[in-house]
């Protein structure tokens, strides 16, 4: 989470808004946006700031529960969870500050065909996200093995 507080901080400090900064050719570039949706752009019109920062809340609520639940020595699925619940926090404080929305920055792409512009959070969302399915998945596995054996 501190990265991403910084990150963003450093973003809107020295970037222009909806100016692109080339840092690996066009392929990397730093443009601050402001997205007022969730991933990906979505977005359900005005309410959106208030219906996205209740849905945060009650998946933090889950998360935080299931990282209770689980053992000690279940690192990686800690870690998981620790990556999800420190991007949603990230992105939660900024839909709390800011009117505008989360601040984005990261723009990935080639020429006109570019990925969503996204922030620090949302990577340790997405990484953790796809860590924590491919851990539950492997759990299941496991336990459909047990039961078969």
């Amino acid at each position: 989470m501190a990265a991403d507080v910084v990150t963003k901080r450093i973003a809107m400090a020295h970037l222009d808004y909806g100016v692109p900064r080339d840092v690996i050719g066009d392929w990397l570039r730093f443009t601050l946006v402001f997205n007022r949706g969730a991933a990906f752009g979505t977005s359900v019109g005005d309410a959106s700031r208030w219906i996205f920062t209740a849905l945060a809340v009650a998946i933090l609520v889950v998360l935080v529960r299931m990282a209770h639940q689980a053992a000690r020595e279940e690192g990686w699925k800690l870690l998981a969870l620790g990556l999800i619940c420190g991007g949603a926090i990230g992105n939660l404080v900024d839909r709390l500050r800011w009117t505008q929305g989360v601040v984005d920055f990261v723009d990935v792409g080639i020429g006109a065909h570019r990925f969503w512009v996204f922030n620090v959070a949302d990577s340790a969302v997405s990484v953790g996200a796809v860590l924590l399915v491919l851990i539950l998945w492997a759990e299941e596995l496991r336990a459909r093995s047990t039961v078969s054996a």
